[in-house]
């Protein structure tokens, strides 16, 4: 099965060269991170396998928080982010830093190229998945897009429940997941940006979603991550997952997808999952992509488990869920429109 992808996301979204991002003083945040630096990054310049990497001297780009990761994205990481994502091996958020979920993505795409796979990014696989497009483009902010922001949300659930749409609460929050960003990273990328309508903002060019049929989907607990396959037994995408955690562990062995449900409600009841908070009654959420599933529901042959999105794309693979299959809501959906009743979830080790 081959498949293909655009660099379009959008008639709206446009690629830029390298000539004219070095026009764009206004997208710098320094020397390390700019539209032309990612645009003309060397895939050669990463570091074959995964790296501790020193602090950057200076400025902080933004605050990091977790320990050990270096202080300003790399150009060439975000270059690799995108292109993995445009192959279908998805990284997750792309955010310009090296990880664990990059590496996964690596070994995904080898897998798919019918190479050794060991999450090495050496010449032959970066070769292989190299292009002389651009990956970072211009997308001009719609009147659709600040429309549809509401009000901040609150966290507890009986609160939520009153809500009639848990959507996004910034511009910034919606076309960050539009572009599979992290929500920092587009803004460090457009520091000089109000996110307005009509404005010119610059963003991952991710292409299309990946088609095909799916017949088959692994999800493996011990590498975290989840293997959507076609009748012909090719890979044709993989994403990071969260599979459940240790206090509520996923189940193990074959299941079915039963039914898939977009932009749906979530049924919170203490008794069956766990509790948040003081809630201790049945509650509806409301739809939207900050509900507690996301954008969609896979609704599986195990009751109560399935696959779904999450409001916190940043935290896949970093921290456990309540049992079930959470990907970022942009792989989610991406899998949710290849599936249909009866595909196979086998979870693995059994």
């Amino acid at each position: 099965m081959k498949l293909m992808r655009v660099s379009m996301v959008t008639a709206a979204f446009t690629l830029i060269s390298s000539a004219t991002a070095l026009a764009q003083d206004a997208v710098a945040i320094d020397a390390l991170i700019t539209v032309d630096a990612i645009n003309s990054a060397a895939l050669s310049d990463i570091a074959p396998e995964k790296q501790p990497v020193a602090p950057v001297n200076g400025a902080l780009v933004w605050a990091r928080l977790e320990a050990g990761k270096p202080k300003a994205p790399s150009p060439a990481i975000v270059r690799l982010q995108i292109l993995l994502d445009r192959a279908g091996a998805s990284p997750g958020v792309i955010d310009g830093y090296d990880g664990d979920n990059v590496r996964k993505a690596v070994s995904a795409f080898e897998a798919m190229q019918g190479l050794p796979v060991d999450g090495v990014a050496d010449a032959e696989m970066l070769a292989r998945l190299d292009t002389a497009e651009a990956v970072i483009g211009s997308y001009v902010v719609t009147d659709a897009d600040v429309a549809a922001i509401v009000a901040p949300l609150p966290t507890d659930y009986a609160e939520l429940a009153l809500r009639d749409y848990l959507g996004f609460t910034s511009v910034t929050e919606e076309l960050a997941e539009r572009f599979h960003m992290d929500e920092k990273f587009l803004i460090a990328l457009n520091p000089q940006a109000t996110f307005s309508v009509g404005e010119t903002i610059y963003a991952a060019g991710v292409g299309p979603d990946r088609t095909g049929q799916v017949v088959r989907i692994e999800a493996d607990k011990d590498k975290r991550q989840v293997f959507a396959y076609g009748a012909d037994g090719m890979l044709i995408a993989a994403y990071p997952a969260t599979i459940g955690s240790e206090d509520n562990p996923s189940p193990s062995g074959e299941h079915t997808v039963e039914a898939v449900a977009p932009d749906p409600t979530y049924t919170y009841n203490p008794e069956v999952n766990f509790q948040q908070g003081d809630n201790t009654e049945v509650l509806t959420l409301p739809p939207g992509p900050n509900g507690p599933v996301g954008s969609v529901w896979i609704d599986l042959s195990e009751p109560t488990f399935g696959i779904h999105g999450t409001p916190s794309p940043s935290l896949i693979d970093k921290v456990g869920s309540h049992g079930c299959i959470r990907l970022t809501n942009w792989d989610a959906v991406e899998l949710s429109k290849m599936v249909s009743k009866g595909v196979v979830v086998s979870f693995v080790p059994a």
